[in-house]
């Protein structure tokens, strides 16, 4: 089963960050990753860039209102994301218990990725999705 770990930060916590070093911070997510290659369960990892570089596509409107980020009203920020491929639930938990530098002000959310298997298979977007997939290689 594929699960994304979302790691969230405060904006306290995410400013923090900056006071790391980025050499030593690159070596302990390094090591990290690592583990997880070595135990066969890593499918994606990435971070991302700061806030104020992100924009909000807002659909309560009749046409879709766009705002440049740093985003005001969000409490937490989604700062990267790890995609797992696990027997359960509870190993993705056991492996975001060991997340690196996870403080105060950091949450890792685990959320189960849909398989395409779990949609009507009969749907003709989903066997234009599957098609898709096979061709390149994602099957």
């Amino acid at each position: 089963m594929k699960y994304m770990l979302v790691m969230r930060a405060t904006d306290e916590a995410y400013a923090g960050m900056g006071e790391v070093d980025f050499e030593k911070m690159l070596e302990i997510v390094g090591q990290f990753n690592e583990e997880l290659i070595r135990a066969g369960v890593l499918l994606a990892a990435e971070g991302l860039t700061d806030p104020a570089e992100g924009v909000v596509v807002d659909y309560s409107a009749e046409q879709p209102i766009v705002t440049d980020g740093p985003y005001g009203e969000t409490k937490e920020l989604f700062g990267g994301f790890y995609i797992l491929n696990v027997a359960s639930k509870e190993e993705a938990i056991e492996w975001a218990k060991r997340m690196p530098m996870a403080a105060p002000g950091f949450k890792t959310e685990i959320r189960r990725v849909a398989s395409i298997e779990e949609f009507p298979q009969d749907n003709e977007w989903v066997k234009k999705e599957r098609e898709w997939r096979e061709a390149t290689g994602q099957l």
